[in-house]
């Protein structure tokens, strides 16, 4: 089947790490040329590196992607070798850290609101003046299965990739018919989201008292995940670049699942 993606310019923001990086070179297998955004400047352009070899042309914006600023400095400089052009925008970036309700101040909850909401806010107002124009467009919002399914911990995380969600299914109806907007809802994959240092198998550790991978493995065991394994970057990649593809035009405003079972409700 044809995804017929060759040609199109994708942009993704935390495209350096983790899912960031398996999408970007899971697109570029696909020929599509990739606008890149991020803080990491070596792991960034070493990803650029990789997805350059199919033969497909790379722009690079290092920013800091927390701050209005540097959502619109990172993405003018990613997408300068496409004169501005974009077809389909991949919000990534994010991060979280294991914090109980008590343990988060509001300098914490600003930081993950800024982080994990507003850079995607920032990046769709970016992009979708270009869409407009054109009359088409993809947007893939990378949310979370705690966005649907809260946990207490971390529950600032939660809350604004829940914010995220809804903020795809409204911009989904407001920018309908000629551009999609939707998003994956990934489960515990082990990326360096996880395993940095003060990551979430660290944070888990100490919430749970217990050495890092047997508190991943008993943090899976309380969410009753009947695949009962981390996923890896490279298997939501693959659901973001179908998302992205004519192969699933006649979906919008949709939450696909990538998170090994852990969501137990119908919706």
């Amino acid at each position: 089947m044809d995804a017929k993606l060759k040609g199109k310019t994708v942009l993704i923001t935390g495209a350096a790490r983790g899912i960031g990086r398996a999408t970007a070179i899971a697109f570029a297998a696909e020929g599509a040329n990739l606008a890149l955004a991020d803080i990491d400047k070596a792991e960034l352009e070493m990803v650029a590196g990789e997805a350059a070899a199919y033969g497909v042309k790379v722009g690079l914006g290092i920013a800091d992607l927390s701050t209005g600023p540097g959502v619109a400095a990172g993405i003018d400089d990613a997408l300068k070798p496409f004169a501005g052009d974009v077809d389909v925008l991949v919000n990534n970036v994010g991060s979280g850290y294991v914090r109980t309700f008590d343990q988060l101040t509001d300098d914490d909850w600003e930081a993950t609101f800024q982080l994990n909401f507003m850079a995607g806010v920032r990046a769709c107002r970016k992009v979708l003046p270009r869409m407009r124009e054109k009359k088409r467009g993809v947007i893939v919002n990378n949310t979370s299965d705690l966005g649907r399914q809260p946990e207490a911990v971390p529950i600032d995380y939660s809350s604004l990739k829940s914010a995220l969600i809804a903020f795809t299914k409204g911009l989904a109806r407001a920018e309908g018919p000629h551009i999609r907007v939707n998003a994956v809802a990934p489960g515990p994959v082990w990326t360096p989201f996880w395993t940095k240092p003060g990551g979430f198998a660290d944070t888990f550790a100490a919430f749970h008292n217990m050495p890092a991978q047997q508190a991943v493995e008993h943090e899976l065991k309380l969410r009753q995940m009947p695949l009962a394994r981390l996923g890896t970057p490279e298997e939501v990649a693959n659901v973001i670049v179908f998302m992205a593809s004519d192969l699933a035009s006649f979906v919008t405003s949709a939450v696909w699942g990538v998170d090994g079972g852990t969501i137990r409700n119908i919706t």
